[in-house]
């Protein structure tokens, strides 16, 4: 195991570095870069001399690259791309950007004016708490409403609940997102809840319970948007866990003993099958960190980390943009190896390096 631990760690490093250098390169190619916005900004307000120009040229080529470069004298051009390190070619900026990454130096954002680590610093409380808060809500809710479904196997119970689980995980959630503000936050119908932000404008204001309470009400929208579908995962991941106990010899022995359902269920029954669901806990939060909370912070307006992203690529903001890439993926590939790692402790009959059972 400790050799297969060591293999996946030496892998994260070419792992991201090809999905870096495959990223750089399409950016390379993509139209509308930071120097042709910055160009155009120059052209049409009449800017004759490097000010406050935002943005940059992806390519770093000549000003006959762009038609918004007429008119606009070398010597600017020539400012624009210094000020954001475009006087360089592609392969020098790439090492240099790689020598940054190695010293966990993300480098600065064009058009906020602050380091990327500085701006992933700031909005990573606002992540932390919409994932941890999401993850803890749906294990609190799919774990009982699992068991249940296990006990009730066939039931109505089983069935129609399987029809709300099916339905919560067929709506995307950026829909159902859209659905909860237009009907629960200033729409046609209701105003029961705030429209976007974490916390109101006079948070600091508040008294501490107070703060609490503007921080739950804020809170709410976007934690049932984030949650609702993903109940019907880890739902029946819980279910038929339980029902591969349920039917193993040792259970029909404790009921010939005359012990309780209740008893069979909770003492003996549960420590094992959860274990499991236990270790499924990394590829949940994988799934609410880097794909929830990505498109709730976008209805919302959420300060965290995907919004940043988001906002990275409409701006072509290329620091931020790798450097969210780089953090979402080596969190994506730790999450996993902890994933796989719970599973062999739980298990030590599966080697993952054969890809068996022993």
């Amino acid at each position: 195991m400790l050799t297969y631990i060591l293999k996946r760690l030496v892998l994260i490093i070419p792992t991201l570095f090809f999905i870096i250098f495959i990223n750089f390169v399409v950016i390379q190619i993509a139209p509308g870069g930071p120097v042709e916005q910055a160009i155009e900004q120059a052209k049409f307000s009449g800017i004759h001399e490097l000010g406050s120009v935002g943005g940059l040229d992806q390519t770093g080529h000549t000003n006959s690259s762009y038609e918004g470069s007429r008119g606009l004298s070398p010597e600017m051009l020539a400012q624009i791309k210094q000020q954001y390190g475009f006087d360089h070619p592609a392969a020098e900026r790439f090492w240099m950007m790689l020598k940054g990454y190695a010293h966990l130096d993300f480098g600065t954002s064009f058009f906020k004016g602050k380091s990327v680590l500085e701006l992933m610093k700031e909005r990573l409380p606002v992540t932390l708490s919409l994932g941890l808060w999401g993850t803890l809500i749906i294990y609190l809710i799919s774990i009982p409403l699992g068991i249940r479904k296990a006990v009730k196997h066939g039931e109505h119970f089983d069935h129609w609940s399987a029809f709300f689980l099916v339905a919560g995980y067929a709506v995307p959630v950026f829909i159902f997102a859209i659905l909860l503000m237009a009907f629960f936050a200033g729409g046609s119908f209701f105003k029961w809840f705030p429209l976007q932000g974490l916390v109101s404008e006079n948070f600091d204001q508040l008294s501490f319970f107070d703060q609490i309470k503007d921080y739950l009400w804020h809170m709410t929208l976007p934690l049932i948007a984030m949650t609702v579908g993903g109940f019907a995962k880890l739902t029946y991941l819980t279910k038929f866990s339980f029902l591969e106990e349920l039917h193993k010899p040792y259970v029909l022995g404790l009921r010939a003993r005359g012990l309780t359902a209740n008893r069979i269920l909770y003492r003996h029954v549960f420590k094992n099958a959860i274990l499991v669901v236990i270790a499924g806990l990394p590829d949940a939060l994988l799934a609410v960190f880097l794909v929830g909370n990505f498109l709730i912070e976008i209805v919302f307006n959420l300060n965290g980390i995907g919004l940043l992203g988001f906002e990275a690529i409409q701006q072509r903001d290329y620091p931020v943009i790798f450097g969210t890439l780089f953090l979402y993926t080596l969190v994506g590939m730790l999450l996993r190896l902890i994933s796989d790692i719970l599973y062999r402790l739980i298990d030590p009959r599966l080697d993952f390096e054969r890809r068996e059972l022993r």
